[in-house]
């Protein structure tokens, strides 16, 4: 299948998007290299893999290249004495569905708590599938994630607005707690990929799903990216003792993975300016980059991303 360059720019919008893109040229090798398990894998679906990555903590790592769109993103489960953490909406209801409803084998628990990490549909849209059967967990976001979920993503769902209707505000100026029972997790307001991030945090053992600050294999979508922001935040994210991240999208990173990541991020800093400072708009500079070999392999469909991520950039130097 071809599209268009134009065509590219109109629909590449989201990372949901974003996404589809890749899948429609990336070969088969690389689609199995990229959603390759790190953990103990509890079940497998054609969307996804629920991966152990601690005691009670559980992440679904989403394969979406093969072309099953019902979760897209990643998520995960954190479970504790007194109550059930779901991370993320997925981008359709049947998505948060199959994971509550693992949940509840895993732990005989449906989710009480959920949290979205930012407003992008593919993390998001489908948050009214933790309501099934009358369930009514506490859905927490930033207000600045439910107002963007609201005004943004479509197609517009009355149930989606109603799963959304009594959310918990995340304060976005300072850490939170979600006290589950003897597991804490610590929800700490950030920026950088959207205007309004957020990351889910436990010291013991050390895990932090990252949201779409991170990615891993997979050069990272930067259409409301603020890149100086993205930047500090994912330095935050980074820990200096031994740690399991849970990317936004890719397979589960450790600290090799995650170094990679900070260093193309920086990587793409240091083109960008240097094409700005060239006086090359960000379409030429994106045609002629290339990341380098020291880099490893990434992900990627187009390099209208890279015009994308200079574009980012440029806003910023401008």
């Amino acid at each position: 299948m071809r599209i268009s360059r134009r065509e590219f720019v109109s629909a590449a919008a989201s990372c949901s998007a974003h996404l589809a893109l890749v899948a429609i040229a990336t070969q088969a090798g690389a689609r199995a290299l990229w959603a390759q398990p790190r953990g103990v894998v509890v079940t497998r679906e054609p969307f996804g893999n629920l991966e152990v990555v601690g005691d009670g903590v559980w992440a679904l790592v989403s394969t979406p290249l093969g072309g099953d769109r019902t979760t897209l993103s990643n998520g995960g489960i954190i479970a504790g004495r007194n109550g059930l953490l779901a991370i993320e909406g997925f981008n359709q209801p049947q998505g948060a569905q199959w994971l509550a409803a693992k949940a509840r084998e895993l732990t005989g628990r449906w989710p009480t708590h959920v949290v979205l990490t930012h407003y992008h549909a593919d993390h998001a849209n489908g948050v009214a599938g933790y309501f099934a059967g009358g369930e009514t967990p506490v859905v927490h976001t930033t207000a600045a994630t439910r107002a963007l979920v609201l005004e943004r993503n479509l197609p517009a769902d009355a149930s989606r607005r109603d799963a959304l209707k009594d959310a918990s505000m995340i304060d976005a100026a300072s850490p939170s707690d979600i006290d589950l029972g003897g597991r804490v997790v610590r929800v700490i307001p950030r920026a950088g990929h959207t205007a309004s991030d957020c990351s889910l945090e436990l010291d013991d053992p050390s895990i932090v799903f990252c949201g779409d600050l991170l990615w891993n294999g997979m050069f990272p979508n930067y259409v409301d990216a603020t890149p100086s922001e993205l930047a500090r935040s994912v330095k935050a994210l980074r820990r200096s003792r031994a740690t399991t991240y849970v990317p936004g999208h890719g397979a589960i990173a450790k600290e090799a993975d995650f170094d990679r990541y900070e260093s193309m991020l920086g990587e793409i800093e240091r083109a960008a300016r240097e094409a700005h400072a060239k006086g090359q708009t960000a379409a030429e500079a994106g045609v002629a980059y290339a990341l380098p070999a020291s880099l490893g392999e990434w992900v990627l469909f187009n390099k209208v991303f890279f015009e994308r991520a200079f574009s980012a950039w440029y806003k910023e130097l401008e």
